[in-house]
This record gives structure tokens, sequence and C-alpha cells, in this order.
């Protein structure tokens, strides 16, 4: 008996024309359309949360240059699949592989595909939830390009459910669009399912509908970031017992554990900061001691820090003076820096007035003069 091919996969779309979302990447002269009309072979990594068309791009892109396209989870995939890609013959079709969760391949891994990108015998498109320059070695990173997707839109989702032909009533698709939070698998899967078993798709029938899911960990979709926003934000709220509890539903569902100590060092300096300086050396060798401990023995380690970063003081003010500087930089640009602060490596330089009139130790303002005065940090 034939199985029936998912609702996500029916209308996956097939070229650019009916492609949705994406548009800084895809839409008329921008990077990714121009590869594909002209046919431009490189390798590159696709970088954003799921169910906004990486897996679609990939196929795309591997048609355009009439190549054989390989497609492999790292998760499960090891260097005999990747030799067996490699041996492989196709008469000078090129190959590409498309590597889903790229960042589950570890360095050793990671290691034996470099020579085949960097020689060009693969074609490498690596798709990623997570920061590559965190996961993928510097020698593999810096022969791809990366390409960062965003979430789609409302109006996006729309016209993605739009395509389905099922009825959805008005309610139902708003309340649908609003709980896929830009996932559009997620919403596809779950309207398909609310079809399949009620016939009518309306609110209630979609919230009965997705009742199971949401009784396990999902770390490919939206209850990664929900139980990962709900620890941080116990930890912001110094409840060490919430914390340790969502930290315990990521372990328990698989979530990588240096996702979790990667999200503590940032919070050590986002709600801590100078409240307890310490806080981020305290997280930084959290991280470490995942790196070097791991699972399940790291997990140990991982409640340690959570719960002293949840039981420190917290204090927003080295965060929101950040804020306030990156907000003048974008609206004056590059203003000019003192001559004071300025460096005089020679004669030219110093006779210009470089370096004239600096002291060590001066209560003296020393922002660039039009924005004089200007309080970033309140103690």
């Amino acid at each position: 008996m034939r199985l029936m091919e998912p609702l996500a996969f029916k209308i996956r779309p097939t070229s650019l024309e009916t492609f949705v979302g994406q548009e800084h990447l895809v839409g008329p002269g921008k990077p990714l359309r121009v590869a594909m009309e002209q046919q431009h072979r490189f390798s590159f990594l696709l970088w954003g949360p799921p169910g906004v068309g990486k897996t679609t791009l990939a196929r795309m892109y591997a048609k355009s240059l009439d190549a054989e396209l390989f497609q492999l989870s790292a998760v499960s995939a090891g260097k005999a699949d990747i030799k067996k890609i490699v041996d492989e013959q196709f008469f000078g079709r090129p190959k590409v592989l498309f590597l889903d969760e790229i960042h589950r391949f570890n360095k050793a891994q990671q290691d034996y595909l470099l020579p085949f990108v960097e020689s060009g015998e693969l074609t490498l498109i690596g798709a990623t939830t997570e920061n590559p320059s965190f996961e993928v070695i510097p020698a593999l990173l810096s022969r791809c390009r990366v390409f960062v997707l965003n979430s789609l839109d409302e109006k996006a989702m729309g016209k993605i459910l739009d395509q389905t032909g099922i009825t959805i009533k008005k309610d139902a698709k708003e309340w649908l669009i609003q709980m896929a939070n830009g996932d559009a698998r997620q919403a596809l899967t779950l309207l398909e399912n609310t079809a399949q078993f009620y016939g009518k798709v309306t609110v209630e029938n979609i919230k009965n509908a997705m009742q199971s899911k949401f009784l396990r960990y999902d770390k490919q979709g939206e209850e990664h970031f929900n139980v990962i926003s709900a620890f941080i934000k116990s930890m912001r709220a110094s409840q060490p017992d919430a914390a340790v509890y969502y930290l315990a539903r990521m372990i328990d569902g698989g979530e990588d554990p240096k996702f979790i100590a990667r999200r503590m060092v940032i919070f050590a300096s986002e709600d801590i900061g100078m409240a307890m300086p310490t806080a981020l050396v305290v997280a930084n060798e959290v991280f470490r001691a995942v790196e070097t401990v791991g699972l399940p023995e790291c997990a140990l380690n991982l409640a340690h820090g959570a719960v002293y970063l949840s039981t420190c003081k917290k204090d927003r003010s080295v965060n929101d003076a950040l804020k306030l500087a990156m907000e003048d930089v974008k609206m004056h640009g590059n203003l000019p820096v003192p001559l004071k602060l300025r460096n005089a490596p020679t004669k030219l330089m110093k006779g210009l007035g470089y370096g004239d009139g600096y002291e060590k130790y001066t209560k003296e303002d020393l922002l660039p003069e039009k924005i004089l005065k200007r309080k970033y940090f309140s103690r």
C-alpha cells in the first residue's frame, strides 16, 4: 500500500516563483536567486529556525545546477555515508550534499568532510537552527557562505496555508498562524491532522489535534524555543525550582547541553551583569564542564549553574547601556574619534595632533563631540 505524502511535502514549491518568504535571499537580484539563475556553484550554510524553507531552497539550488542531490541528517549520518556519496559516479554531474542539522556533526566528522568540500567533489549545503560560528569548525565555515533565514511573518504564513486548498475558518487561520510562530511545517502538519481527524478546521478542533503533540519535548519545533524561554525567564525571576524543572525537560528531551550552557553564559551578562560580575566566570566554567564531561554527568554541572544564576541578584544596566550605544551608532554612524584618543604611530599623525593632550586618568568626557555628555550606563 502506498503511503500518503504529508501535506508539507505535497505543496512544497519547486521554483522560486511559488516560494514564499526569505525575500532578502531569493527576491530579484538577491544572492540565492542570482546563484540559481547563473548556475553559480558554491557551498553554503542555511541558518534559521525550523519550517522556514531551508530544505526547499536546497532542493531548488541543486535542481538549478542539474546536480545529483544527496540528503543526509547529521543526527544519524557518519563518515561512511559521506564516503559512499563521494565514491558514486554520475558522469560529470555535480554532487550536492544537503546535510540537515549540520551542527550535530562532531569535529572529526566535519574534518572528514572538509577536503571533499575544499576540492569541489561535494558542494555542501548545511542546514542548522544553531549559530554556525559555534558549531561548525573554522576551516569548513571559511569555505561556506552563511545565509540567515528568518521566521515567516503572518502574511507569508497565510499565503502558504492558502496554497493547501483546505477550507479554514478565519479565526482558526489566525489562531493557527499565531500558534505556529513562523514555522510553516508545523502549521501544515497541524492543519493536516485537524482536517483528517475532524473534517472542519476550527480553533477548538485545532486545539484537540495538537494536545498530544505538546506532551513531549520537540527539539526541532516550537517546544525547543518554548522551554528554553521558560528556563531563562525562570532564572530571571530568581526561581531556581522552575529553572531546574525546565532544565530537566530539556535534558530528558535530548537537547544539546552546549546549547543550554551557551544561553547561561549570555544570561550571566545580560541579566546579572554588574550585580555579580563573577556570574560570567561561573557560567563559562559550566560551559567548559559540559564540553569536558558530556552527558549524562554534565547535567549536574548545568543544574549547579542554573541554581547559582537563579539566586544571583539581577542587574540589566550593562545590557541596557549596550542597546543605547548601539542605537547611537546606527543613528549617527562613524562619528570622528577625538584627536587626543587617536593613535599616532607616524610623524605625520603626530603633526596633525593625534594623541595631543591625552591623559590616562582624565575625568573629561571622551565621547565624540556630537554626543558629549551622553549617558549609557547607570550605576
